[in-house]
């Protein structure tokens, strides 16, 4: 088993690889449409496997509750900005100007993740409850991705 930490680093290593493919695209292309929604896709169900493993975990450590609160907070920008970037047509620059928000933000999102909340995570969390909380997202990510293929960006949770 493979503790939550190594693969959310693993997954996030992905979304890195995944925002350079798109941002080497331009104009409204089916190479562009078919990235981008992978990518929304793919960061859509891992956001909700790790809220359902390492965040409701951290919710319930006094000691992590505020990174989780923050890091949930952030998903929910993050899932707003993959919205109004489907709703932008993508052969304009509005679109390529959300999209380097969106990405900035991600990323950012993401090394505030590596650099100071798993690391604080770790310190509270046994090996065994990392390694528990890992089998828990990998159970639930599949689930997610096809909730995340099925839906248009939670214009069903509104």
């Amino acid at each position: 088993m493979t503790d939550i930490f190594s693969i959310l680093k693993s997954d996030h290593d992905l979304h890195r690889a995944m925002l350079a493919k798109i941002a080497e695209t331009s104009g409204d292309t089916a190479e562009r449409r078919d990235l981008f929604e992978a990518f929304r896709i793919e960061v859509t169900a891992h956001a909700a496997a790790e809220e359902q493993s390492l965040y409701a975990t951290m919710l319930g450590d006094p000691d992590l509750q505020d990174d989780g609160r923050h890091s949930v907070a952030e998903h929910k920008e993050i899932d707003d900005l993959l919205g109004e970037l489907q709703d932008t047509d993508m052969a304009t620059g509005a679109w390529l100007t959300k999209f380097k928000e969106m990405r900035h933000r991600y990323e950012h999102h993401i090394e505030e993740e590596e650099e100071e909340m798993f690391p604080a995570a770790q310190e509270q969390l046994s090996k065994a409850k990392a390694k528990e909380l890992g089998a828990k997202f990998d159970r639930r990510k599949p689930a997610e991705l096809e909730v995340a293929e099925a839906s248009n960006n939670g214009d069903d949770k509104d």
